[in-house]
């Protein structure tokens, strides 16, 4: 049995400019006391083929969480957009958020996000050069992929 279960992700600024703060509004109930804090981790998948472009936009300790249900926002900077290959900015990636406890990871949150101009001329016939400034970033709020994990609590 879970000692902590997440009740609700919210996605906040949705959608938005591609190079704001990505941001979550976290539910969870604590069933135990917890010894440790939680590690929470957000990361950009910036290619399906190559994880080496994957970028940890933030991770953060979480705690003392007391018995009962929490609430906090979770928040971390756009990723770095020299670290991503220009021909993956416009397709469709994924945002993962974690939360281990004691180093062990027992839930993971996927969330599809889809970068595309905002002007329908641009979105038909891309620019060679990305143009940043007219990005929009999308995530798929509503189908979250939920994993969980059996830990050692």
């Amino acid at each position: 049995m879970s000692l902590v279960n997440i009740l609700n992700v919210q996605v906040l600024d949705n959608p938005s400019f591609f190079s704001s703060p990505f941001q979550f509004e976290i539910t969870f109930e604590c069933n135990s006391e917890l010894k440790d804090d939680l590690e929470w981790k957000m990361v950009y998948v910036g290619s399906a083929d190559d994880k080496t472009h994957d970028q940890i936009l933030d991770c953060i300790m979480v705690g003392p969480i007391p018995v009962g249900i929490n609430k906090f926002v979770f928040a971390a900077n756009a990723p770095k957009l020299e670290l991503l290959p220009p021909s993956d900015l416009l397709e469709v990636t994924v945002v993962l958020l974690s939360c281990s406890y004691k180093e062990q990871e027992f839930v993971r949150i996927g969330y599809y996000v889809n970068n595309e101009y905002m002007e329908e001329a641009l979105r038909e016939a891309p620019p060679e050069q990305v143009v940043i400034e007219k990005l929009q970033r999308s995530i798929l709020a509503d189908k979250p992929k939920v994993t969980r994990y059996t830990i050692n609590w």
